[in-house]
């Protein structure tokens, strides 16, 4: 007697057909083609997941240093006069204020400055 393995091949179409939803014309219907780009989509997202943090962090530091600019301070002068006066906020927070607070980013840039003034006098 010949075993078609029926039960398991339905499920595990099926499995790949649900996450295939939404894809456009054969990719969501065919089975192989939607395992294909299933798979495909599957690698996207664990590397995009990683690529969003990176993505991120490039525009907080790219607020940041606009923000610090019209205050006169360079980005990386900048970080380095809050390390130097114990300011411990990260970047997301700094990116937050800079585009949405400018007076409470201006005065941190100012006691920053300071802090710079100091440490090279």
């Amino acid at each position: 007697m010949r075993v078609k393995g029926g039960f398991k091949t339905r499920r595990r179409h099926k499995k790949v057909l649900g996450l295939a939803k939404g894809f456009r014309g054969a990719r969501s219907k065919l089975f192989r083609t939607a395992a294909h780009s299933v798979d495909r989509a599957l690698r996207y997202s664990y590397r995009d997941r990683k690529v969003k943090k990176r993505e991120f962090r490039n525009l907080w530091i790219a607020r940041i240093n606009a923000a610090a600019r019209l205050c006169n301070l360079s980005y990386s002068k900048f970080m380095h006069a809050l390390k130097l006066a114990d300011i411990n906020l990260d970047r997301k927070v700094l990116a937050e204020m800079a585009a949405f607070d400018p007076s409470s980013f201006s005065k941190l840039a100012s006691l920053a400055s300071q802090k710079l003034q100091e440490a090279n006098a």
